[in-house]
């Protein structure tokens, strides 16, 4: 991923007391299971009303999906001193031609909101893009550790 995502990775939870934002540390660390083994855990001590202030401090990237709960397109809000926020949306299946052919694709709407004095538009869209190549091919994800 690009540098300015790679040290803390914020969460946002739909909890009973509103939403909550724990913080993943040193992402750029871990691999993809123990980050899903993490976010698992911290959304779960969210929930449960565990989660320690020190754990919702930091972060310079924010991951927001109201598809969870019927949410199909927003324009997630930056909170400063963030750096980014990716906010997904409801997948569902629509009609896309590929090769001249209609086919039914499952389709995740995605909206990225970045502080332009620190990343352009040009680098945005690159981030955006290797995050869809990931979901459209997540082995690569797997390779791409062993290779590192």
């Amino acid at each position: 991923m690009q540098q300015w995502c790679d040290l803390f990775f914020r969460l946002a939870v739909d909890t009973d007391r509103g939403l909550l934002v724990p913080v993943i540390r040193d992402v750029d660390k871990k691999n993809i299971l123990q980050l899903a083994l993490e976010l698992k855990a911290l959304a779960q001590k969210a929930r449960d009303h565990k989660i320690a202030p020190d754990e919702m401090v930091g972060g310079n990237f924010t991951l927001s999906n109201l598809g969870g709960i019927g949410g199909t397109h927003f324009t997630p809000i930056l909170n400063w001193p963030q750096l980014a926020i990716l906010g997904a949306g409801r997948a569902s299946l629509q009609p896309v031609y590929i090769d001249s052919a209609l086919e039914r694709r499952l389709l995740l709407p995605l909206s990225l909101t970045y502080d332009h004095r620190i990343i352009d538009g040009a680098e945005g869209i690159r981030f955006l893009r290797q995050v869809i190549d990931y979901l459209e091919n997540p082995f690569r994800i797997a390779l791409e550790e062993t290779n590192s």
